[in-house]
């Protein structure tokens, strides 16, 4: 009787140990349960909300962002449309003041058949003019020495814009410049034959450009017509081509401002003449006014007016001027006199 009490009371016991010891091992990994949801990760749902929180607070600032962006695109586009518009103007103002003659409308008419290609569609000859251009160490003086000299240049500025796309420059206009030159004729009977030139030359790197020929001052007339009735050299075709000075003009043909020239003095006496585009030529790039100028033939004088787009750095299409846009068509003008003059009789 009592081995079965006895027997009895170590099964209850061992029964009461197994229980406490599964607790104590439950309680253990509901801890490190918690512990480790604490440590390695978020729910679901907490990530759903953390990330619509993100985006509500970085969406306006990513906006404020690509808005300063862009707004720092367009100063730099209009910056940089007036910069180039200044540095060309300043680079026709240098070659202007040494013009000897400048040609009006009227005298362009006069002589755009002896330019180079005067039925292309897609140009414009806006300033035509002559000049003296400085040759250093030219002439042999001596032996070993040389001396310097002048000659005589043809120069026109082209406003130019493709007439198809698929252009290497931009959508809008440019200006291209073109010039001949004279050579360096030899003067001592000796010197080198330059093809379509009968003068000889001091060297075949002094000879004219070809095509090149001078104005004629001993015809009857007035300076005005003796420079008008210029022709080229028709032995030899011109080899030289138009260079783009700048890119990004302006290209509108209708709504843009009018081209308009200041008024005639009286004292200096000055009569400005009109030459712009549409003076001479009834194509598209004919009606643009982004580029003209104001001849004063009789003192050799001209202000010249230049209009960029900066719109054409940002976009490809709707470049045309208006007024709410016009802080995008930077302008600049110039007005140079010729330090040369011509005689004649």
């Amino acid at each position: 009787m009592h081995l079965v009490r006895w027997l009895y009371f170590c099964h209850s016991q061992e029964n009461y140990s197994m229980k406490n010891l599964l607790k104590f091992i439950l309680k253990i990994q509901i801890k490190h349960a918690k512990f480790a949801q604490s440590i390695h990760g978020f729910t679901l749902i907490e990530l759903l909300v953390g990330l619509i929180i993100a985006v509500l607070a970085i969406a306006p600032l990513l906006g404020f962002t690509l808005n300063m962006l862009d707004t720092d695109r367009r100063e730099q586009a209009k910056a940089t449309s007036e910069q180039e518009i200044q540095t060309a103007l300043d680079f026709i103002e240098r070659d202007l003041q040494q013009a000897i003659y400048i040609y009006d409308a009227d005298g362009i008419n006069a002589i755009r058949s002896q330019l180079p290609d005067p039925t292309a569609t897609d140009r414009v000859p806006v300033l035509v003019f002559w000049k003296r251009e400085f040759v250093n160490k030219a002439i042999p003086i001596t032996t070993t020495g040389k001396d310097d000299t002048f000659v005589y240049s043809l120069v026109a500025y082209y406003l130019i814009k493709d007439p198809t796309p698929g252009s290497t420059w931009s959508p809008a206009a440019r200006i291209a410049r073109w010039q001949i030159k004279d050579g360096v004729v030899d003067t001592s009977g000796g010197g080198v034959t330059c093809t379509g030139y009968t003068a000889r030359y001091i060297s075949s790197d002094k000879c004219p450009d070809p095509g090149f020929a001078l104005f004629n001052l001993d015809t009857t007339g007035s300076l005005r017509d003796k420079m008008n009735n210029w022709k080229k050299n028709p032995s030899v075709d011109y080899t030289n081509t138009p260079i783009v000075l700048v890119d990004f003009i302006d290209q509108t043909t209708t709504g843009a401002p009018a081209a308009t020239c200041p008024p005639n003095s009286t004292s200096p006496p000055i009569t400005w003449s009109k030459v712009t585009p549409d003076s001479f030529n009834t194509l598209e790039t004919g009606r643009m006014t982004s580029f003209y100028g104001c001849v004063d033939t009789a003192n050799t004088a001209v202000q010249v007016f230049l209009r960029g787009n900066a719109l054409a750095r940002l976009q490809k299409d709707n470049l045309n001027y208006r007024d709410q846009s016009k802080t995008y068509f930077p302008t600049a003008s110039i007005r140079v006199q010729g330090r040369g003059f011509l005689f004649t009789k």
